[in-house]
């Protein structure tokens, strides 16, 4: 009897630490790397803030939680139709739950602007300035390497992009991908019966018009 006692309790604590990640494709993150300030050839779209949408997803043991975060702006430049660079800008203050309601939305809400989380306060703007554009498998497909700044912390990040539409007036694009989050400094870890998962996903769709 013992014996099957603890071996229920281990198997709740292995149970417990073991939160899978969102659904997506880990992006690869190496170090910030340098923007030369040079003009990047093509023509410059501004963000779209109410058409683009970024949507995060993170997962724990007993479940997951969704939710969004605003774009405050953004350039997008464009040259014969192929995207060639990007800089856009996160409002943390917008970051919100969209999978619960009343107070506990509030309280994940509070949690999430927290030092330990996202630390709103003190690093009320995220960044995304593109580094690399490489072409993918069809005219549609990227591969986009860029320094990603969330709580004043920079990383170089590499994920696969789509191009939907590229015209004269109007280019959209999507993304979807994990990053590690302790690589910024995120690393609340959650309950000892209720962990977190170590990777974030973000799926973003990203409209600029000229």
């Amino acid at each position: 009897m013992k014996k099957i006692t603890l071996f229920s309790a281990f198997a709740a604590l292995v149970l417990a630490s073991c939160a899978g990640n969102p659904e997506g494709k880990k992006a690869e993150t190496t170090d910030s790397v340098a923007v030369i300030q040079t003009e990047v050839a093509g023509s410059t779209f501004n963000v779209d803030t109410t058409a683009s949408k970024v949507v995060w997803t993170g997962t724990k043991v007993t479940g997951k939680h969704t939710g969004t975060v605003d774009i405050k702006s953004g350039t997008v430049t464009v040259d014969n139709g192929k995207l060639t660079g990007a800089n856009v800008v996160l409002d943390m203050n917008t970051i919100s739950s969209t999978d619960l309601e009343g107070e506990f939305k509030g309280k994940l809400d509070g949690h999430l602007k927290s030092d330990d989380f996202f630390a709103v306060a003190a690093n009320p703007e995220a960044t995304f300035t593109i580094t690399e554009v490489k072409p993918g498998a069809t005219d549609a497909d990227l591969t986009i390497s860029g320094n990603l700044v969330i709580k004043g912390v920079s990383k170089n990040i590499t994920f696969d992009a789509k191009v939907l539409e590229s015209t004269d007036a109007t280019v959209k694009a999507t993304a979807n991908f994990n990053i590690t989050r302790a690589d910024w400094g995120v690393s609340y870890e959650g309950k000892s019966d209720d962990l977190i998962s170590k990777e974030i996903n973000f799926d973003i769709t990203l409209v600029a018009n000229k």
